[in-house]
């Protein structure tokens, strides 16, 4: 059984990946990295083959034609783990938002503390967010509480793309029946995993806007996560979430 996968998808990351990944490779925790690329036009699946020679075994790529969407790629992802053994499969963004370091502590929090989901959160202690316009923390956090008032997942952060999944998650949620391909695909994982009842702790995190490359954010996505919660929670009446 191999341990620790970080996923991360990209398109048109050249300026971040090499760091990324120097950066995932120094930690003292031997992650491996898979990235899927989504057929950056900027050469980002160039650079990574690149880095393959240098840290061989460890980084892997994956490249698809085009852009298909954040959860699609994530399920791709995932796939690839359950088939080559991971225990410990991780999400998240390769432009620095997310500070690679709390890879350890998310690791731990599954491999140490027991549980079996563990999401890097901005909002579990106030609002650590920096280099965001006030609008787009404000569109953030009432979405969040928006999603918990009609899930009721105990969950701050609900849209969060920065995780740690046990591998008994993924094989319990039915990935193949996963409807959102946006950032509603961030809540509908974190929905399944509590409706199975699984273990799910908020680490805390300060979450750093990309200083570098072009973010893909846009109020589309989350009206999209807004919208999409209503037609998930009435679904998951008529499904039974029974993991035996």
């Amino acid at each position: 059984m191999k341990d620790a996968l970080v996923i991360i998808p990209t398109y048109n990351e050249r300026e971040n990946i090499e760091a990324m990944v120097r950066k995932v490779m120094s930690l003292r925790h031997p992650f491996d990295l898979l990235i899927i690329d989504d057929g950056s036009p900027d050469g980002t699946a160039d650079i990574v083959r690149d880095l393959q020679m240098e840290f061989p075994g460890r980084l892997h790529l994956e490249t698809r034609e085009g852009k298909l969407g954040l959860g699609t790629a994530y399920i791709h992802g995932f796939k690839y783990a359950l088939r080559h053994g991971y225990e410990y499969i991780f999400e998240m963004d390769a432009d620095f938002s997310h500070n690679p370091d709390d890879l350890i502590r998310l690791y731990e929090a599954c491999a140490v503390e027991g549980y079996d989901v563990a999401i890097g959160s901005r909002y579990v202690q106030g609002v650590n967010v920096v280099n965001w316009p006030m609008d787009r923390v404000l569109m953030s956090y009432f979405a969040s509480a928006y999603v918990r008032l009609i899930t009721g997942m105990p969950i701050h952060d609900t849209t969060a793309g920065f995780k740690c999944y046990r591998r008994k998650v993924l094989e319990t949620i039915r990935l193949n029946k996963i409807r959102f391909v946006g950032y509603a695909f961030q809540i509908e994982m974190k929905f399944l995993a509590f409706k199975y009842g699984f273990k799910i702790k908020e680490v805390p995190i300060i979450f750093t806007d990309r200083t570098l490359g072009e973010s893909k954010m846009s109020s589309g996505i989350f009206k999209e996560a807004v919208l999409g919660v209503l037609k998930m929670k009435v679904s998951s009446f008529f499904l039974h979430f029974d993991r035996y």
